[in-house]
């Protein structure tokens, strides 16, 4: 299953495009910031990541505010066929964290 849940705050957001079918994109990078425990150690876990949100979810995605903590589902996929590179396609947004 390639599912993801995090905890992330938009940082950056681009203008919405539009697929040649008409669909539209929404893209941004996603800031998380947690406290981990690994073998009994805390951690702290900070990274960015490249997300976008497709149809009808790209409007309230790209209607977020910058640096207000949401809680974002989807799944990662490669940037494009030849890429390392992981982009997270969001298909669900809360903005209460105690949902």
């Amino acid at each position: 299953m390639n599912q993801l849940t995090v905890v992330a705050r938009v940082i950056e957001k681009s203008a919405i495009r539009y697929t040649p079918a008409g669909i539209p994109i929404a893209s941004a990078i996603l800031m998380h910031s947690s406290q981990q425990v690994e073998a009994d150690k805390k951690r702290l876990v900070e990274f960015e990541i490249s997300a976008q949100a497709a149809g009808e979810i790209s409007g309230q995605f790209h209607e977020l505010p910058l640096d207000v903590e949401v809680v974002f589902t989807g799944f990662l996929v490669r940037k494009n066929r030849n890429s390392k590179s992981l982009v997270f396609h969001v298909n669900e947004i809360r903005t209460n964290l105690l949902d």
